[in-house]
């Protein structure tokens, strides 16, 4: 028995995404979720089954005490019969030790394979995710969504357990009296009828409240963001007064959900008191006209009221079906976010200009590449599109991007957003993210970035760790950091944006020279209105409404281009 549990308890460490189909609605996902561990299911629903079942048998164990051992005064088979309801008993014990223990490995399995879709999609999804998804509602998928459809697989331990208890009961009772078996099966569409309008309603409120939490989730992950900005504004008071009436309008709507979820659990305990009640005054009746034993109302009131537990079970697994519904939808919805190109892409490309013709720019292969615009979100928008951030038809020497390889571009091509993530560990892990640390190549980097006084400045230098977020650092020195990662990265092209706007004057000259100077024989894009990068720019690209406007060096612009005098003009004032 122990070999036949390991073995049906023992999962393989492997995990296969979900596919579109799984996708396709939350009870698919719940489905795909339940396939990932159909041995580790199976012994969950067996073992739900032995003990829901096993819950009936002390009432005819009792039953038979009664009639065999009390009312016939035989005292021997008084003791065994009790022995048996003892055994039954430790058996049961176990048996409830053993269902227990499967159903937490099965909602933990559930909970960090859910978790794991969300991390594994994330991040195909990239810097694209921000622009498409909160991060509260992110972060709500993460720590509440993801368990409250994992608690749901409850539902194939106990649930399945307690539909085969309810059908063996139905069956005993019917070998006692079929009047009584008919009032047991009686009760399970009365139960549904009463207790379906509340699970509906957790399912229209529950959406509702979701939206609210993913909402007020954000607002907090910005405020945390911006606490030191806040500070410095004198705003905190006046956000944290805005937060606490968010914050209670959220206490409203949970009131709303917590409404009918109270009714369920109520019902769940209520309802089965009630149709135990019935069954036993029916069976008393039935006693006073000798139509059944005094040991068989004694069963019946055992069986009716271990009837509570599975009915109990099947009430709370329709309420967390409900529950899980919208919560798996907000995990489908994620999850369906369309990657900007597929992993079977294989497409090889050799260095070539990059174009966007929904703006018409092209970048030429091996220059410094200055672009400009009135409006920043629009030079933005164009270095997104060019770093294949969502779907579009640019082409990378004349192949479409979506066509190239994922592992391939993303190592060729790097973008370098001013916003980028800074996690936290030591200065080493951070300017090597994802690639090996090489301390020289490091420090080259860092050098490019006229970071080394950054490093310089610290107590442990490389091995100094940096707070997440880099908060420990000024806005200079963080924006420093994140282009000596990127310049460490040594792509074929680099898509920067802004990187020097935090920087003085001498600093961001000397950036933007050894940029120049380390990256000679490759392609580097930065979006700038500073006069001194346009300078150093082997060619400017002028945005006018987001299309091309005109292209050639600073200095001739500046001889030839009225906008484009303008622009840098107003930009140089704004500073």
């Amino acid at each position: 028995m122990a070999g036949l549990r390991r073995w049906l308890d023992g999962m393989p460490e492997r995990w296969i995404p979900p596919t579109g189909r799984d996708l396709a609605s939350p009870y698919r996902f719940l489905f795909w979720l339940t396939r990932s561990q159909s041995r580790r299911i199976t012994l969950g629903a067996v073992l739900g089954i032995c003990w829901m079942v096993g819950l009936t048998i002390p009432p005819w164990v009792l039953s038979r005490a009664v009639d065999k051992g009390l009312v016939a005064r035989d005292t021997p088979a008084l003791i065994e019969w009790a022995l048996v309801l003892l055994a039954v008993t430790v058996l049961n014990a176990l048996l409830g030790i053993a269902r227990h223990r499967t159903m937490t490995k099965i909602r933990m399995d559930a909970a960090f394979r859910s978790v794991r879709a969300t991390v594994w999609h994330t991040s195909r999804l990239g810097a694209s995710l921000s622009r498409r998804m909160t991060a509260g509602e992110v972060v709500t998928v993460g720590i509440s969504d993801v368990y409250t459809v994992a608690q749901a697989l409850t539902v194939t331990g106990p649930g399945v357990g307690g539909v085969v208890a309810y059908a063996v009961v139905a069956v005993v009772l019917f070998t006692i009296s079929p009047l009584l078996a008919a009032v047991v099966l009686a009760g399970v569409p009365l139960l549904a009828i009463a207790v379906g309008p509340f699970l509906q309603r957790i399912e229209r409120t529950g959406s509702t409240y979701r939206a609210h939490q993913g909402s007020l989730t954000t607002r907090l992950v910005d405020v945390l963001a911006g606490l030191r900005v806040l500070n410095g504004l004198g705003g905190k008071t006046y956000v944290a007064q805005r937060y606490e009436r968010e914050s209670q309008s959220l206490v409203g709507h949970g009131y709303r959900v917590a409404g009918p979820s109270s009714w369920v659990g109520a019902l769940s305990t209520g309802l089965p008191a009630l149709f135990l009640a019935a069954v036993v005054w029916l069976s008393a009746r039935m006693a006073a006209t000798d139509a059944i034993t005094i040991g068989d109302v004694v069963a019946v009131y055992g069986y009716v009221a271990v009837l509570v537990i599975p009915v109990a079970s099947l009430i709370e697994g329709g309420g967390d079906l409900a529950r899980a519904r919208v919560a798996g939808q907000r995990i489908i919805d994620l999850l369906n976010l369309p990657v900007a190109h597929g992993d079977n892409a294989r497409t090889r490309i050799s260095n070539g200009p990059l174009a966007d013709p929904e703006s018409g720019v092209i970048v030429r292969p091996g220059l410094l590449t200055a672009l400009v615009a009135a409006n920043p979100a629009e030079a933005i928008a164009v270095i997104e599109r060019l770093g294949n951030v969502g779907t579009n038809a640019v082409t990378w020497a004349g192949i479409p991007i979506d066509s190239v390889d994922r592992e391939e571009f993303r190592r060729r091509l790097v973008v370098a957003d001013n916003d980028a993530e800074v996690f936290a560990g030591t200065v080493r892990d951070v300017v090597a993210g994802r690639l090996d640390a090489d301390d020289d190549r490091i420090r080259t980097a860092l050098r490019v970035a006229v970071a080394e006084d950054v490093v310089e400045a610290l107590p442990d230098g490389l091995d100094t760790a940096i707070a997440a977020g880099g908060t420990d650092l000024s806005g200079g020195q963080r924006q420093r950091i994140r282009l000596a990662r990127a310049v460490y990265a040594e792509p074929d092209v680099l898509l920067a944006v802004d990187p020097t706007s935090a920087l003085d004057a001498n600093t961001e000259a000397a950036v933007v020279d050894r940029v120049r100077e380390a990256r000679s024989d490759t392609t580097t894009v930065i979006t700038t209105t500073s006069p001194l990068v346009l300078d150093r720019a082997d060619e400017v690209i002028v945005l006018q409404d987001g299309k091309l406007s005109a292209a050639s060096t600073h200095a001739a612009l500046l001889r030839s281009d009225p906008y484009y005098r303008d622009l840098i003009s107003r930009a140089q004032d704004d500073e």
